[in-house]
Formats: C-alpha cells, sequence, structure tokens
C-alpha cells in the first residue's frame, strides 16, 4: 500500500534538491532521481585533474538578496562556503582600457545605488542623471502597471525611458544580460525590473555579491544528498525516468524508468527542464492546454571558457567588460582563495545570450575571450595559457521573452499528485538559482498541504 509520505523528485539539481530537503524536513519519504552522474543539474562542478581546481560548469553568483537560496544553503549546512562582499562593487572596463566601478554607498537602500550611479564614471554627469531618473520611472511603472512592463522588451523600455546608447552600453545592457541571460532585444522589461526591484533598489544587502569558496557541487549537492539521506530518503544517480503512467482520474500511479523499474509513490514532483518533462507525458496528456503552453517555452545558451595562466593578470574578482563578446571575467584565485603553484592565474569569463556563438569551434571561442582579454587588460598579453576548458551549456535557461509570462506553468498541473519544480516555473524572477530554490520549496509545501 502506498504511503502519503512517499514522494518520487525527479531532477536532482537547485530545483529538486530544495524540494527534497524541504520534504525530508517535514518527514516525507523522499526517493530523488538523477539521470546523470553526478548531481547538480545544470549547476554542478568537476574537479580537474591538471589544476586540482573545482571547475564550476558555468560561472553562478548568488547575492545577498537570494533569501531562500542563502536560508537553503544553511539549512544544510553549507552557509560557511559562501564569502559574502558588505557592498556591491564592480569594475567595468572599456576600451582602450578605460575603468570604472560601479560602488554601492554606505547608505540605505535604495541610496546605496543612487550614490552608485552618480559616481559611475562611464556615464557622463547628464547620463547619470537621465539614468536615475529612468530607474524611479521603472519602479513607477512597476508598483502602476507591471502588464505593460511584462508585454515590453527591455529595449523598448530603454525608449521609453530615454537612455542613451551609452547609458545602455555601459549600464543597463550589461545588468540586463547578466540577469536575464538573453539579448535586451528579445527580454522581457518585467523580469528586469523585477530583478533591479529586489538587488538594486532595496536594502544595502541586497545588492551584495555572495561567492562560493568552493565548487557548485561541494556546495550544495553533497551537503543536500546527506540531509535526505539522514532522514530515511534515497538519492539514486543514472536513474532516467522515461514516463509517467497516469490513470483516468488525472491521477499519477508510478513513473517507468529506462531499467524497466517502476516506482509509486503518493506524490511525484518533476524538477527537469520543460522539454524532459513533455517527454516523460503519455501521448494524449502532450496536447493539454496547460502542457502545450509549457513547450512553448524557449532556452538561452551561455558559454563558460576556463584558462589557467602563467601569472595573475588582475587583481579584481570580478570585471566586467563593456564593448567585446566577452561580458565578464571572473578570478577564480580570488574568489576561491586558493593560489596556485603551477597556474597562479585561474580565470572564468562568461558569454550570455550567446545564440550566434554556441555552435563555433572551441578554439575560435578560446581566441576570441583571449583577445577580449587583452584589449581589456593589456598585462595578459605577456601571459602563457597553460590550460583552456570551453564549455557550452546550449539549454542554459528559459529564455526570458515577453512571451514567457503568460507560459510558465505554477508549480501545480492538472495532475491531482504531480508538482513542478525549477528555475522556469513562474516566480516572477528570470531563470536563476533563486527561481529554482523558490519553486523547489514551493512544490513542496503544495505536496505537505496535498499529503
Amino acid at each position: 500500500m502506498i504511503d502519503s509520505k512517499d514522494v518520487v523528485v525527479v531532477g536532482g539539481g537547485f530545483g529538486g534538491l530544495s524540494a527534497g530537503v524541504a520534504l525530508a524536513e517535514r518527514g516525507f519519504r523522499v526517493a530523488l532521481l538523477e539521470r546523470k552522474p553526478e548531481l547538480g543539474g545544470r549547476a554542478y562542478s568537476f574537479e580537474d585533474p591538471d589544476t586540482g581546481d573545482q571547475v564550476d560548469n558555468g560561472q553562478h553568483v548568488l547575492m545577498g538578496c537570494y533569501s531562500e537560496t542563502l536560508d537553503f544553503l544553511r539549512k544544510i549546512g553549507s552557509g560557511n562556503n559562501l564569502v559574502f562582499q558588505k557592498d556591491l562593487e564592480i569594475q567595468m572596463l572599456a576600451r582602450p582600457g578605460r575603468s570604472a566601478t560601479l560602488r554601492t554607498a554606505r547608505l540605505p537602500g535604495p541610496l546605496h545605488m543612487s550614490a552608485a550611479l552618480m559616481r559611475y564614471g562611464h556615464l557622463s554627469l547628464k547620463e547619470r542623471f537621465a539614468a536615475a531618473r529612468g530607474g524611479l520611472r521603472l519602479l513607477k511603472l512597476r508598483r502602476r502597471d507591471r502588464g505593460a512592463l511584462e508585454r515590453m522588451t527591455v529595449t523598448e523600455l530603454m525608449n521609453q525611458l530615454g537612455q542613451s546608447e551609452n547609458a545602455r552600453r555601459a549600464f543597463w545592457y550589461p545588468l540586463s544580460v547578466a540577469t536575464l541571460n538573453d539579448e535586451p532585444e528579445v527580454s522581457s522589461a518585467g523580469l528586469l525590473a523585477e530583478v533591479l526591484m529586489r538587488a538594486f533598489f532595496s536594502r544595502r544587502a541586497d545588492s551584495a555579491f555572495v561567492y562560493s569558496r568552493v565548487g557548485l557541487s561541494e556546495l550544495y549537492c553533497r551537503a543536500a544528498r546527506s540531509f535526505v539521506e539522514r532522514a530515511g530518503g534515497v538519492i539514486a544517480r543514472r536513474a532516467v525516468v522515461e514516463g509517467l503512467e497516469v490513470d483516468g482520474g488525472g491521477v499519477v500511479e508510478r513513473i517507468r524508468l529506462r531499467d524497466g523499474r517502476k516506482l509509486e509513490a503518493a506524490n511525484f514532483i518533476v524538477a527537469a527542464q520543460a522539454e524532459q518533462l513533455i517527454r516523460m507525458l503519455p501521448e494524449n496528456l502532450v496536447a493539454d492546454p496547460f502542457f502545450q503552453r509549457i513547450n512553448q517555452l524557449t532556452t538561452s545558451p551561455i558559454i563558460c571558457v576556463h584558462a589557467w595562466f602563467d601569472r595573475e593578470v588582475t587583481r579584481s574578482a570580478f570585471v566586467g567588460f563593456i564593448g567585446t563578446t566577452t561580458q565578464w571575467l571572473f578570478n577564480k584565485r580570488r574568489i576561491f582563495e586558493r593560489h596556485g603553484e603551477r597556474h597562479p592565474g585561474y580565470l572564468s569569463f562568461v558569454i550570455s545570450g550567446a545564440r550566434r556563438l554556441v555552435d563555433l569551434p572551441n578554439d575560435d571561442l578560446l581566441d576570441l575571450v583571449l583577445s577580449d582579454l587583452s584589449a581589456m587588460i593589456p598585462a595578459a598579453r605577456h601571459a602563457k595559457v597553460s590550460k583552456a576548458i570551453v564549455l557550452k551549456e546550449k539549454q542554459a535557461t528559459m529564455a526570458p521573452t515577453t512571451d514567457s509570462h503568460r507560459l510558465r506553468p505554477g508549480v501545480a498541473t492538472p495532475l491531482k499528485n504531480l508538482f513542478l519544480a525549477g528555475d522556469w516555473i513562474q516566480t516572477g524572477l528570470p531563470a536563476t538559482i533563486e527561481s529554482a530554490v523558490i519553486s523547489g520549496r514551493a512544490a513542496a509545501a503544495a505536496v505537505a498541504a496535498r499529503a
């Protein structure tokens, strides 16, 4: 007989593991299934055998406003692996080697961000005041007419706010691409407004960056697995779900694995990507309007290039590039607080919304990134690359289009005991780690309410 406390969670990324931990904490018996050899979904790390460094599949940064994620990490005992930057401080480089820092002041929010904007050297004085006025108009529009923002792209928003091309290039668009992972021409202004409100125009502490001292897998995968297993749950890797078996009353009876096994439970949470969910459904359900909408969601890629140099080329932990294809540089030696003797310079470069580049050969992408680095940091021209890894996540995140607002589902589905989790679930946020954790915890709460 199936116990009401038995739950199967499909997917071992932030969404699935946060759901599993929340359920285990409530006394449920969790069976969590991950199709890959390791946990982590699209946010994992692995050890490079040559350097011993932990390599993240994509550079992920937390922020002080990620309250659900930070609480999840503290709950599983990983809080001591985080480094909290007291204030937002981003060095932005523009050709030819011009540097300006976006640094918040020690003032109550949102004055801290206004002061940062007024001291930002890549904008003229006129552009700084125009950007400040634009931010106020954006917040006012968010309060009064969110629907209008959701129908508008970031580029259309900039036109309405009267922002100059330089202000877009040096301030607005870097923030948009970094947080939404797509081009401003297609990204939702509503999602950008939500990010800016929560991260930059609220409390001062909310805008601070939070780095992990360790690789992503060590940060949350192992600790979450231990938490679930200590509560009597089971976590299985290389467990590929082929389908959901549904009865005539709209209840999932069991899941079918590729190896022939079948698992029964009272409730199921699918914390996988949208296209994987669609593949699990019986044919007659794919045409259901609820699932049809999900099937229309699209994705956006990210390219991450890891390179090891024979010397340190910058002392900054985090640098933004303006006017180049490469958008962000992370100095992993500074973030990890570990200085390698054989490879003293370990840098990670990020290109978000990389549709036009993702199919290029890895060597071409490495050459592109190194060319951008040399243009922005002249000291790097004398450094030698000893090793490089190019990682492409072709379906890194849900594309943050204006259509995504109506297409994203909530955690509940037309099937009474099937719930959803993942960064693409409707949380009001773009597809971020915080969105994934919010959805995972919401799915767990829905299961608990049903039980």
